[in-house]
């Protein structure tokens, strides 16, 4: 792993490496298709990428699963193949973190350098065992494979609490064909798990002053039995954030939907609305995104006329 500790121009800090979660093993069938969109999630709203580990540095032995294609948005794919390719393969990736513009980084003795958007800050190493088991009967989920059921929180979404306050994450399943037995999730250390029924899970965590404005990667995914045939639902991962909450935040958005985030504001600046308005505005920005809101987000100020 490898973090740039000197500060940035644009944050007035050092670097926060990307986060992410995954399981010890992931599995699918031989005969059935499966993406596995890994959590990218940066705190200081960097373009973050992921590539095979490549050297004696970020690696054991380092060949990359002959089963599996990985895209630079950090998507893993596994097509069907032969059962001569049923077993285990050892994954072994790295996440680099970029940021979008050209900053400068100064260190403890103020030496600076210029960092432009080609170079990293960070690398994190992601390690897990893929297991290719034999063929399903049947790849269409919700019969044999676990197939998740609202209001099961989709992939990537955000949950915004207070310190000391308990977050419940609600998780449903359905398969009509095998018998759910677990959820399988990774989260902080003491998040907690239970179950009301086959394919209804809850997990509680309530946060202490140490995950104080943290952000905290959570993944899961449902494993169902037939017999001796073990199968897995896709992996789904969220974020919990502790802290630096906003006016009003989608703690669950769906995707491809456009929000309105209102923040009431105090602004203390010696520079003018009305000839200032857009270096206001990308002040303001610039912070938020910080903060962890959307790339994306537009920000609009408004006069009240007396200014």
């Amino acid at each position: 792993m490898f973090l740039e500790e000197r500060q940035r121009s644009d944050l007035n800090r050092s670097n926060s490496s990307p986060l992410t979660g995954i399981l010890p093993v992931m599995r699918v069938p031989s005969n059935c298709q499966r993406n596995i969109n890994l959590l990218t999630f940066d705190p200081d709203g960097d373009h973050v990428q992921c590539r095979f580990a490549s050297n004696i540095y970020e690696c054991y032995t380092c060949t990359p699963p002959s089963v599996l294609s990985l895209s630079p948005a950090c998507s893993l794919s596994f097509s069907p193949t032969s059962s001569n390719n049923e077993g285990l393969y050892a994954v072994q990736l790295m996440m680099d973190d970029f940021p979008r513009q050209t900053i400068n980084l100064t260190d403890n003795i103020g030496a600076t350098e210029s960092r432009n958007s080609s170079i990293s800050m960070s690398r994190v190493p992601v390690q897990f065992v893929f297991k290719v088991d034999p063929a399903a009967p049947s790849c269409t989920a919700g019969e044999y494979l676990p197939r998740f059921l609202p209001p099961t929180p989709e992939h990537g979404a955000q949950f915004f609490i207070d310190l000391n306050e308990t977050i419940e994450i609600s998780i449903r399943a359905e398969a009509t064909q095998s018998v759910i037995t677990e959820l399988l999730f990774s989260g902080p250390f003491n998040m907690t798990k239970s179950s009301s029924g086959s394919g209804n899970f809850t997990l509680r965590w309530t946060p202490s002053v140490i995950d104080d404005d943290e952000s905290h990667p959570v993944c899961f995914a449902v494993q169902a039995t037939v017999n001796s045939s073990v199968y897995q639902s896709e992996l789904r991962c969220v974020i919990v954030r502790v802290g630096n909450i906003p006016s009003i935040a989608p703690t669950n958005p769906p995707p491809k939907t456009s929000h309105i985030t209102v923040l009431k504001l105090k602004i203390k600046t010696s520079l003018s609305l009305k000839d200032n308005k857009d270096e206001i505005e990308k002040a303001i920005k610039d912070e938020l995104i910080r903060r962890g809101l959307p790339a994306d987000i537009n920000v609009r100020l408004k006069s009240d006329g007396s200014v």
